[in-house]
């Protein structure tokens, strides 16, 4: 029932008040270890009525900051009467940054003024918290769980019935202004308190528009966080209700979740959808001289006409209800989490208690790679970026990792060697304010329950695990590299890394390369770039290559083709990583594989070889850099410790982060390269040094006599180290580095030789039968070392 204590008119917003406010939540934020992301800009400027569904208490504030951060609009909430029954400092201070209780007997009136005056209304149509994320009942009807009367309902219309009014008003407006009532005009102008009729008009012609909007929180984390421990050093009396939401949303801003905030498209009243409801409209717009008589026309209606138009705005409000509320469930940003909740539950409904780990990691994969070309569907971005999901299949993704282990703590699931077993917990009803506890997984499943797609395709993907192509899981990994490289490129684009970028010269197109010939001779060729460099740099020869036969897989080594600052974050182990998943892409489509790499590739070509993959039939590394002619790249090590040191120390930079590179190739090559990146390859060369002695197919080393960069007892020394029997080096006659991208001497055609020794003579009839020692050119000897050294 309505509250007739309240005063008629309620408060004006306090814009001093208010102001502090935004700047204070500002400051909490950032000192929070939640992230706050909005999607929408543009619904944000064109919506008066935003909608939200409501999961935790204290986003019921964020709104209206990032609204006003976005747009200067004010905005006033629709709160809970229980705040303002008593004459408190809270109730005084919610009055003052315009919250409203729900049982304001004027309630729509005063927010229609708001809106009328320019503010924006914030409204939760759920009308409490929905901590299980359950809005469909078993027969797929929207309704959720009220804590008041411990039974499902409805969610509420009055949003729509707020949006409806405002039409109507406004189209009394702009008939009494048709009218030429000036004195009608001049008293709503001084009730609605704006600088002028024109401002009336001019808010009369704009139509009133709701935003449905999601919230989406992830992860969500029940383990305890120093906010409920430090609340029970002080009271030994919190309520079962009130430890739950210390936990869950204590760990929300806390323990570094995203919150994205989804901006639905607008929805129209529609008020005047029909013939007769337009007609219906005209004939009872005169009536209407104040918000109130507008709003009063269910419960009070004057005549016949209005008691219609009464029956046709409630029908008309349950349709846009149920029209917003699917926009807000649907509009949730799914993650991994939701993907394997919705695979878990699947299975367990079915009778299936556990699947194994190969089966649950590729149905999920699949799943993931369907959603993105899914447009309908919006993905968190950790499933947009292959650095968070490209390690998900091999089981090492630390997000998918912690969601087990979510799991296994509250003994939803067992995790085996090789497989999963899901435990009776996860179908047993629990209470609302113990579900986030207890059963988060059946959390997430609610969550996106409303999105159809998600079940489906996961339930597809579950059922291709087994027969799915083994090349279209490698067309998804050539396509994930090249997100990788969209991603990287756009993170690091930005203004703050200007000032090496805007000097970089690199124009070639860095992108990796997947190259099938007209008739395969079912070898492939794995090419591995340099340092600085990008795939670019090897395209050529890739492309003659493939015009031999062979399948060419041109990999991109992480950080490289975007810009200097990404390949600072990166360590040899990220460009390893890059190789491997090359070389499982390249491995769907050749039997046999032939690995090539220049410079700090060439090292990384060793580096598998040293794997004994059966795949691998032979190896050639080219320049490889383990000793420079330039003595000072030896200081490196100390030059990236004492960087290390500053950056620790301090926020500036370290003393020398990039050294200005001179490149024979400036339209492939970085012009800065990172001190930390010549560190990284000191210590890959470290590591392929190690297993030089492990290595047992033939190998092809190739080595400039004059290179300037590289120092040729470079490629004696890892002569000295392989033990394999087959093993060659390769002496070019120059002055210049890029003696592989520039076929510098017949580099190619040595190669090509080498090659057609480590495979049968039906895939390789050129071959020469014995490479014991040959002129490949005046300029290139071919020398055999046989014999262990």
């Amino acid at each position: 029932m309505p509250n007739t204590d309240y005063p008629d008119d309620w408060y004006a917003i306090d814009t001093t008040i208010y102001h502090r406010s935004v700047k204070m939540i500002s400051a909490v934020t950032k000192l929070l270890s939640v992230k706050i992301k909005i999607h929408g800009d543009s619904q944000v400027q064109e919506g008066d009525i935003f909608l939200f569904n409501h999961f935790a208490r204290f986003e019921t504030f964020i709104p209206q900051f990032l609204i006003f951060e976005q747009t200067g609009a004010y905005s006033c909430a629709v709160a809970s009467s229980e705040f303002f029954k008593d004459d408190s400092l809270l109730a005084s201070y919610l009055q003052k940054v315009g919250a409203l209780p729900h049982d304001h007997p004027r309630l729509f009136s005063l927010l229609a003024a708001h809106i009328l005056r320019g503010h924006k209304v914030i409204i939760f149509p759920e009308g409490g918290m929905v901590k299980d994320h359950r809005v469909l009942d078993h027969q797929g009807q929207y309704n959720i769980y009220s804590r008041i009367s411990g039974e499902r309902r409805k969610q509420h219309t009055g949003a729509a019935v707020l949006a409806q009014g405002l039409e109507i008003f406004k189209a009394a407006i702009r008939k009494t202004y048709n009218a030429k009532n000036h004195a009608q005009l001049a008293r709503w102008q001084e009730h609605l308190k704006l600088d002028s009729v024109d401002q009336l008009l001019i808010n009369a012609l704009k139509p009133t528009r709701i935003i449905p909007a999601n919230i989406t929180f992830y992860p969500i984390q029940t383990s305890k966080n120093w906010l409920s421990t430090g609340v029970e050093l002080f009271t030994n009396n919190l309520s079962f209700r009130q430890t739950e939401e210390l936990l869950v949303e204590g760990n929300i801003l806390l323990k570094n979740t995203d919150m994205d905030i989804r901006m639905g498209q607008p929805i129209d009243p529609c008020i005047t959808s029909t013939w007769w409801s337009r007609q219906l409209l005209q004939a009872t717009t005169a009536d209407f001289d104040s918000l109130d008589a507008v709003f009063a026309i269910n419960a009070s209606p004057k005549n016949c006409q209005q008691h219609l138009l009464g029956l046709y705005l409630k029908s008309n409000a349950i349709n846009i209800r149920n029209q917003y509320m699917q926009a807000i469930y649907t509009n949730v940003t799914v993650n991994l989490s939701h993907l394997a909740a919705t695979l878990i539950m699947h299975c367990i409904e079915n009778g299936r208690n556990t699947i194994s780990r190969s089966d649950f990691l590729t149905a999920l994969y699949i799943a993931v790679k369907h959603l993105q070309h899914n447009t309908h569907i919006n993905l968190h971005r950790s499933l947009l970026n292959p650095l968070d999901y490209n390690d998900l299949i091999t089981g090492t993704s630390t997000r998918f990792q912690h969601f087990i282990h979510a799991a296994q703590d509250s003994e939803l699931l067992i995790e085996h060697a090789d497989s999963y077993q899901f435990l009776p917990k996860l179908l047993q009803e629990q209470d609302f304010d113990s579900i986030r506890l207890e059963n988060l997984i059946a959390v997430y499943d609610n969550e996106v329950e409303p999105i159809t797609a998600v079940r489906d395709t996961i339930i597809s993907a579950l059922a291709q695990c087994h027969t799915f192509d083994k090349k279209q899981l490698a067309a998804w990994y050539f396509e994930d590299e090249c997100r990788d490289l969209i991603w990287e490129y756009h993170a690091y684009r930005k203004s703050q890394y200007n000032d090496i970028n805007s000097q970089e010269t690199a124009e070639a197109d860095p992108s990796p390369f997947l190259l099938t010939p007209e008739s395969s001779n079912s070898v492939g060729v794995l090419l591995i770039h340099g340092l600085l460099a990008s795939p670019a740099e090897l395209k050529d020869y890739g492309n003659h290559l493939v015009q031999q036969g062979y399948t060419v897989m041109g990999v991109r080594l992480k950080g490289h083709g975007s810009s200097p600052y990404a390949l600072r974050q990166q360590t040899f182990e990220d460009w390893y990583a890059s190789v491997l998943r090359g070389f499982d892409i390249l491995s769907a489509h050749c039997p046999q594989i032939f690995v090539s790499g220049f410079s700090t590739g060439g090292a990384l070509a060793l580096k598998l070889a040293a794997e004994k993959r059966p795949q691998i039939i032979g190896v050639c590394a080219s320049a490889v850099p383990v000793k420079f002619v330039n003595p000072a790249f030896m200081l490196v090590p100390l030059l990236h410790s004492a960087n290390t040191l500053i950056d620790w120390l301090s926020s500036y930079e370290g003393i020398k982060p990039f050294i200005e590179n001179g490149s024979e190739h400036p339209l492939i090559n970085y012009r800065h390269m990172p001190v930390k990146s010549l560190y990284e390859l000191r210590r890959l060369i470290e590591a392929m040094n190690a297993c030089l002695a492990d290595i047992d197919i033939p190998v092809l080393i190739v080595q400039a006599d004059n290179d300037p960069v590289v120092a040729f007892k470079s490629a004696t020394d890892i002569m000295d180290k392989l033990t394999t029997v087959q093993k060659q080096l390769v002496v070019i006659n120059t002055h210049r580095h890029g003696i592989l991208m520039d076929n510098i001497g017949g580099t190619w055609d040595a190669i090509r030789t080498f090659m057609c020794s480590c495979q049968p003579v039906t895939t390789c009839l050129t071959a020469s039968a014995d490479y014991a020692t040959a002129h490949v050119s005046d300029k290139t000897t071919v020398t055999s070392l046989k014999q262990p050294l």
